[in-house]
């Protein structure tokens, strides 16, 4: 499909979105950011990540095989939410209420999780201003599979080796993500008919700053893991690569689940998230480590509000809102969806709202609602 430059989206493509009414002042009381909160979210999943490659470094060193595979999947389980997950919520600006803590916590993780900051900070900021509008955000495009495939399932409970970007923003596996980062590096994007690619070239026309600190931000990335590989050369120490380079695509399994039911089966091209967006509530350890990303419509709702709020923000405006799927929950209507999908191509699930929910407002819109916090890149601001 031909799309209309992004220049030209900027111009011509106007969503009047519906937020669910809330007070002012609730609102910049929800949207104030605490240092203390964040360094519970972020040194907190930082701490599980040096607690558990030391798990695997020492039952390494002892040769303690069924221990060392168990503390690896677990190592995997917690540093595969590095890639995309808390990149996405640094990216926003909202976690820290000191900046450079934003950033330095941002470019930390996105080091081990291969994560590209630059062209995710472009294509985000779209995917927020144009949610599911294919003209303006290709960063999702419908329909998603919720695949259960068995092959599929086995990497993600072992090692991603070979899934491949197509329709979602994303690298893939170990071995795609190492060849699109090499490629990254010198600044090539893979063939436009993927439709992911096709979505990179759009935004490095539109963002070309954008696309050359995401070149050199490639180039970092190859020569950390490079290095990490050489020293395990040189030392014999090839925990090392399983610590850092290799962690990010073990046992995706829980990253898959919750992270796949965002936008899957739902509504393109309507001004209204609680169509094009799905919630859930998830047990507090799922939820930590997912950056409290279920409550996904009130992200985007209100996506200046940071993470740790989110479940309050559903608390205020629940009058208004969809009930919370569970996982499972959010699962089984995914797959129904899909099914329906298969025979007819156009489907797309309507989520039911409360007899309570409105879909206009009648009082003005405060000007903090539509706030993406810091993540527009400048040429997007």
């Amino acid at each position: 499909m031909d799309y209309q430059p992004l220049d030209e989206v900027r111009k011509t493509l106007r969503v009047e979105w519906y937020r669910s009414p809330i007070p002012g002042a609730k609102l910049r009381e929800l949207s104030r950011r605490s240092d203390r909160q964040a360094w519970f979210q972020a040194g907190g999943h930082l701490a599980l990540f040096v607690i558990t490659a030391a798990l695997v470094t020492h039952f390494w060193s002892l040769q303690l095989w069924g221990a060392f595979l168990v503390a690896l999947f677990c190592h995997g389980t917690v540093t595969s939410f590095f890639t995309g997950v808390a990149p996405h919520e640094l990216g926003h600006g909202t976690v820290f209420r000191t900046k450079w803590l934003n950033k330095v916590f941002l470019h930390l993780f996105s080091l081990i999780g291969w994560w590209d900051i630059y062209d995710y900070g472009s294509s985000h900021t779209y995917h927020h201003r144009y949610t599911l509008h294919p003209e303006g955000d290709r960063e999702n495009l419908l329909p998603l599979e919720p695949s259960l495939a068995s092959f599929f399932m086995l990497q993600l409970f072992t090692v991603n080796l070979v899934t491949q970007p197509r329709r979602v923003f994303s690298k893939g596996g170990l071995i795609s993500t190492v060849l699109v980062t090499l490629k990254a590096a010198f600044g090539v994007v893979g063939p436009p008919e993927v439709p992911i690619f096709e979505w990179l070239r759009a935004l490095h026309v539109d963002q070309p700053e954008e696309f050359r600190k995401s070149v050199r931000w490639s180039r970092i990335l190859i020569l950390f893991h490079g290095g990490i590989l050489v020293i395990a050369i040189v030392t014999g120490l090839w925990v090392l690569p399983l610590i850092f380079s290799v962690a990010p695509f073990i046992a995706n399994w829980l990253h898959y689940f919750v992270g796949m039911t965002q936008h899957c089966g739902l509504m393109e091209n309507v001004p209204d998230f609680r169509k094009s967006v799905r919630s859930m509530r998830l047990n507090p350890l799922f939820s930590f480590l997912y950056w409290r990303m279920e409550w996904h419509t009130e992200h985007h709702m209100y996506a200046g509000v940071p993470c740790y709020n989110l479940g309050r923000l559903y608390e205020a405006i629940a009058d208004d809102m969809p009930e919370p799927r569970s996982l499972i929950g959010a699962w089984r209507e995914m797959r129904m969806i899909w099914r329906k999908q298969r025979g007819d191509p156009d489907y797309q699930f309507d989520t039911p709202l409360p007899a309570t929910a409105r879909s206009v407002r009648r009082d003005a819109p405060d000007e903090l609602e539509s706030s993406i916090g810091d993540l527009a890149p400048a040429g997007l601001r």
